[in-house]
């Protein structure tokens, strides 16, 4: 019995000591469960070649769109002010003209989307709007001088256009009246001068007004960062496709802080065409100033369900004065479209020909009445 009992602790013995020097040198040998701390890892193989994997994430809509946004950089001549010694002729006889000062050159820089093959580019009108020379690089790092075919301050839109050979890119136009607050999308441009930047976000509001950035307001609002360089560069939707061009943030100090504005891309292609077409854009007027009602002025009027806008003025000689429209009346419609704020009337009234007679419908002490009113051609704005 001793003896046997020998033999079995001599053999665990040998068998623990092959386990011990198998699972130190050589423990893939060993079934997975005696591995005590070791995690299988399945790894896909190396891609060779061109890579066949999906796309992830909005890599395939940024691809579409980076290559028909650009770089716009400009120079500015600004001239010193005449010195008052200039007209002395004594300092003139000593000095000559040492006494005039030299002109100095400042530069900007902002961004643009190609939307023609022909070279036509969307920019902001603050972009380019004091510059003397302007020159666009490519994607492809192509460069080239470009001009300016037409601008709208009253939009903050304007139209550039290069002359280059070879191929040319251009961007596709989206539908922004489609877009739902939440929907991803990109914004493309150049912040700060560091090169071609793509940033993501979602559209946080539709129809922004009254922001007090330019005439006509409709913006969409996101949350993806735009900075100083990104003015006229391009949102897309996740396919890529163009749905506003980047206009301004909201910031104190210059950087992004989550709110932007980008000009919804329907108001861009229908001024661009108007440029193209007559090198600037034509918006009709009446020549009348409104309020909007409060709900206090809506029970002093007695209005009811009613809803307009308030008229507080009528320049003299304006097609309302001429039709008879003054100053108390509360304009209902244009053309049998209600009109229920400021920016509804603005809207309405610039998208209307000059010649054309349209009907408006006003409440005047009570009654409503309908006045035919020709509308006119809307006054460029003011410089600055």
């Amino acid at each position: 019995m001793r003896k046997h009992w020998l033999l079995f602790t001599q053999t665990v013995t040998i068998a623990l000591a092959l386990l011990f020097i198998v699972h130190t040198l050589k423990p893939e040998l060993l079934p997975t469960a005696a591995r005590s701390g070791v995690v299988t890892l399945y790894e896909n193989a190396p891609q060779t070649g061109v890579s066949q994997a999906p796309n992830i994430g909005l890599s395939a809509a940024a691809q579409k769109a980076m290559p028909t946004v650009v770089n716009i950089f400009t120079s500015t001549t600004i001239k010193a002010p005449a010195n008052p010694f200039l007209d002395d002729p004594r300092f003139r006889f000593f000095f000559g003209d040492q006494l005039e000062a030299e002109p100095q050159t400042s530069s900007s820089l902002g961004s643009g989307v190609i939307v023609s093959t022909d070279g036509y580019i969307l920019t902001n009108h603050h972009v380019v709007e004091t510059a003397d020379q302007i020159e666009v690089a490519l994607a492809d790092g192509r460069k080239t001088r470009a001009h300016v075919v037409g601008s709208d301050p009253e939009t903050d839109l304007a139209v550039i256009k290069i002359d280059l050979q070879g191929s040319i890119p251009a961007i596709t136009f989206g539908h922004p009246e489609q877009a739902h607050v939440g929907d991803l999308v990109l914004a493309i441009g150049n912040p700060f001068g560091v090169g071609q930047t793509v940033t993501m976000g979602i559209i946080s509001a539709l129809k922004r007004d009254h922001l007090g950035l330019s005439t006509f307001e409709s913006f969409i609002q996101t949350d993806a960062a735009i900075n100083p360089g990104n003015s006229g560069g391009a949102l897309v939707d996740s396919n890529g496709n163009l749905i506003g061009i980047n206009s301004a943030i909201y910031s104190p100090n210059g950087g992004s802080l989550g709110i932007g504005f980008a000009i919804p891309a329907s108001v861009a292609k229908k001024t661009m065409e108007q440029i193209i077409q007559n090198g600037s854009v034509t918006r009709g007027w009446i020549g009348a100033g409104v309020q909007e009602l409060t709900p206090e002025l809506a029970d002093s009027f007695k209005l009811g369900d009613i809803r307009g806008v308030l008229i507080t003025e009528v320049i003299r000689n304006s097609p309302a004065a001429q039709a008879g429209v003054k100053t108390g009346d509360i304009l209902i419609a244009i053309d049998d479209k209600p009109i229920t704020d400021w920016s509804t009337m603005l809207e309405t009234v610039a998208n209307l020909p000059p010649g054309k007679v349209a009907s408006v419908k006003l409440m005047r002490d009570g009654t409503t009445i309908s006045m035919p009113v020709k509308i006119g051609k809307r006054p460029k704005p003011r410089a600055q």
